[in-house]
């Protein structure tokens, strides 16, 4: 079986990705794989070095990853949850690179607690970090995007934002990550209703249960859960479909990678 490599003449060549939350796991599945298709990507996280976090992962890692590949990368460290730290991050990002072409708001977090014990400061950082980044990000690229009449948003959802039934049992805690989450998918498509003439696409994208250093810290991997995992290459080649489609026919979109990847017949590639 041939070793996945970069196509620097691939379906992105010429493009300039963001990708938020790549230092590991997700984003940095997502960031290999635009790579691997000629985009110019800029990669951005808190975690830039090896013990800056708990979790496993950095920057550094997914830059070299991509960079011995062949692909073009480079990195901002910042934290999403400072509103000054998006303008800088934007700002550099397109000074190294140029106009940003697409926009991957994968950055999350989840404060597992149930709402009765949530603080205002753990609810605080929730909406920042989920709702208030990747709408102020959408704000800070759409100029260019709107000036050069194209632009690719992928936002990073969950199947946490679907209505749980009600079972009248004590909750995991998951209700403020659902709620934020349900929050980016209204935000995409009415943005996506906003910039349609402009050619720009927005659109939603969630994994099923992936298995990554963030999931694992959180509990979720019990051995019923990883009867449901799925592989991390559905979500970048999900991500990779809507990052390069045509904005006058996909754009709007609330999809799961499974079925997204099943409805246009796409086989994941390896990643680099």
């Amino acid at each position: 079986m041939p070793q996945p490599q970069v196509n620097p003449n691939g379906v992105l060549a010429g493009k300039v990705a963001l990708v938020t939350g790549a230092s590991r796991g997700i984003g940095e599945a997502i960031a290999a794989r635009l790579a691997m298709e000629g985009a110019k990507v800029v990669i951005t996280a808190r975690t830039a070095e090896a013990g800056e976090n708990k979790l496993s992962g950095t920057l550094h890692e997914t830059l070299d990853r991509i960079r011995r590949a062949g692909g073009e990368a480079s990195f901002v460290k910042a934290d999403l949850s400072q509103a000054a730290e998006r303008e800088r991050l934007v700002a550099e990002a397109t000074a190294i690179y140029g106009p940003i072409d697409i926009l991957v708001n994968n950055a999350a977090l989840n404060i597992v607690q149930r709402v009765a014990d949530y603080t205002d400061k753990r609810y605080a950082l929730m909406m920042e970090v989920c709702v208030h980044a990747p709408f102020h990000l959408a704000q800070l690229v759409l100029p260019s995007m709107r000036e050069r009449k194209q632009g690719w948003i992928v936002n990073i959802s969950s199947g946490a934002s679907r209505h749980p039934k009600p079972t009248y049992k004590p909750s995991a805690g998951n209700t403020v990550y659902g709620m934020v989450k349900a929050a980016l998918e209204r935000f995409t498509t009415g943005l996506a209703c906003e910039v349609y003439d402009d050619g720009i696409a927005v659109n939603v994208i969630s994994p099923g249960l992936v298995e990554t250093p963030g999931v694992a810290a959180n509990g979720f991997l019990s051995e019923a859960a990883r009867a449901r995992l799925q592989p991390i290459t559905f979500i970048a080649e999900a991500v990779l479909k809507l990052a390069s489609a045509d904005p006058r026919e996909m754009s709007g979109r609330i999809d799961r990678a499974a079925p997204f990847l099943e409805e246009f017949q796409l086989t994941p590639a390896e990643l680099i």
